[in-house]
């Protein structure tokens, strides 16, 4: 007989899933207390305190009781008719999350807890040491589980390991998938890239290089979070060794950022960005907490926010026409010397480098694609954690033409792997992408917003954003999404437009 669900059904499935959130939650704001805050002898106890929560968040979204719930909710035609439903959407998601979850054994959560705990703090180590061979044990322990979890979760006949761990960051995205989006864009980018360095017209680096008081910037550049939106009543802003946006939910959005006394552009670049993160958090709708309805679609879409406001938005001349003059009030004369031309240039300066974070639009992508590559080749046992260096270094030479002078500025540069998320970094290209094809659609809604942006106004983008893509949590896919905001399938061809229409003309190539 078929069991039909009650309103009681879907409430208590609802209270299971908001439990197990705030439990989740709670592991979050651990792991952003380690970054962060946390004494530096406290690694091993909090390793044992992310291990025990790890362990019982998994337990609590394992529970048989949920997938009892979910089958009555599912054979309830009144609850999932209507697929875009906040019911619907919510049903379906969670079985989405409760499949995924129930494929792997406790002992798994909590080796990975574990290893992610003390593994980044392995890597913070190795990283400012330059020493690879320190935290070589630890990746290769934490590649060697990925396998594991990958073989539990399981992956389509004629795909791969990688694709297994990919669809907890990006729904139903493949590594043959990426791999049919990223060799296009790579020779496109290639074409640019060569007319670009081929030139011997080039914008100023002065910008990059001037020595600005710490204080002074983050004064500056909390001033720019603010004006762009970011709330500090339901936020913070801190400082790590890899700027990251964490948090427990949208009146609660953890922020941290970066300084250079000699680079103010990268931590005006790396705010900006975490900003447009904290955003979209806090563009989620209070109401939905701790259910698939209050939760982002995608790490692609989510990324997609954050670099919409650091590069169509940060890093575009109307932006700095508001924003140049704004430097005076923060750093006195010290910035005297530049000239608007200096500061626009400047964040607009391409210049294969080795640091993804600091990477500019042109060459940023080239960075994930060779991290792609490597991912699917350890995930694969093709490439021996041991032999990573010297790939890494092949790579960036075959890419990008550089020669990598460290580890610490090589393949240790990020956090990533340390914390056991391999499948993720394809998500920032994707993120590029989706935000090119964003922007262009809500310049259309927004015909006057360059002009507004040189006035220092920034809510209706912002409104914009929050109406067409916050508010709707999980109930469209990201490639769903995508259609029905910009009314196209994703494609290239706006990220191309981008960068082409602004760099072109700083480079004297149009």
């Amino acid at each position: 007989m078929t069991t039909i669900a009650t309103s009681t059904e879907y409430d208590q499935l609802i209270k299971k899933t908001k439990d197990a959130n705030a439990l989740g939650a709670t592991i979050s704001l651990l792991s952003w207390d380690q970054e962060v805050m946390m004494p530096k002898r406290g690694i091993e106890f909090r390793a044992d305190q992310i291990t025990l929560t790890s362990k019982m968040h998994h337990e609590l979204v394992t529970d048989q009781k949920i997938s009892d719930l979910l089958e009555a909710c599912e054979a309830d035609s009144d609850l999932i008719s209507d697929t875009t439903s906040v019911t619907a959407t919510n049903i379906r998601e969670i079985r989405h999350g409760y499949d995924r979850a129930t494929k792997l054994p406790t002992e798994l959560v909590e080796e990975e807890a574990m290893l992610s705990s003390k593994g980044q703090n392995a890597w913070v180590e190795a990283r400012k040491n330059n020493d690879f061979k320190a935290f070589q044990p630890w990746l290769e322990k934490i590649v060697s589980l990925l396998q594991r979890k990958a073989e539990c979760y399981g992956w389509a006949e004629g795909g791969e390991p990688w694709d297994a761990l990919a669809e907890d960051y990006e729904p139903g995205c493949t590594a043959a998938a990426v791999s049919e989006v990223f060799t296009p864009l790579r020779k496109r980018l290639q074409t640019l890239l060569d007319e670009i360095m081929g030139s011997s017209t080039k914008p100023s680096n002065a910008f990059n290089e001037i020595a600005l008081p710490i204080d002074q910037q983050q004064a500056f550049v909390r001033s720019i979070a603010t004006q762009i939106g970011f709330d500090f009543e339901a936020g913070r802003l801190d400082e790590s060794t890899h700027p990251f946006c964490s948090g427990t939910h949208c009146c609660d959005v953890r922020l941290t950022t970066r300084f250079h006394e000699n680079n103010v552009n990268d931590a005006i670049g790396s705010t900006m960005h975490e900003a447009g993160h904290g955003i979209y958090e806090q563009g989620l709708l209070f109401d939905h907490v701790g259910t698939p309805m209050g939760h982002a679609v995608s790490l692609g879409i989510h990324e997609s926010q954050s670099r919409m406001w650091e590069n169509q938005v940060g890093r575009s001349e109307a932006f700095w026409k508001w924003c140049y003059p704004k430097m005076g009030e923060f750093f006195g004369d010290a910035t005297s010397s530049l000239s608007f031309d200096d500061v626009y240039g400047g964040a607009n300066l391409v210049r294969p480098d080795y640091i993804r974070v600091e990477a500019d639009e042109a060459t940023y992508n080239m960075h994930i694609m060779i991290r792609f590559e490597l991912e699917r080749m350890l995930m694969k046992g093709e490439l021996a954690v041991a032999d990573l260096p010297e790939a890494w270094n092949s790579k960036y030479q075959e890419y990008l033409g550089i020669d990598v002078p460290s580890d610490t500025k090589g393949c240790l540069q990020d956090i990533h792997w340390s914390m056991t998320a391999m499948g993720y970094f394809p998500t920032y290209t994707l993120g590029n992408l989706y935000c090119a094809q964003f922007f262009e659609t809500a310049m259309v809604a927004i015909p006057d917003m360059y002009e507004q942006f040189a006035r220092g106004e920034f809510g209706s983008l912002k409104t914009w954003l929050n109406e067409n893509i916050h508010c709707n949590g999980r109930r469209y896919r990201a490639a769903d999404l995508c259609e029905k905001v910009t009314g196209k399938p994703l494609s290239s061809d706006p990220l191309m437009r981008h960068l082409e229409n602004k760099l072109k003309p700083l480079y004297g190539l149009a």
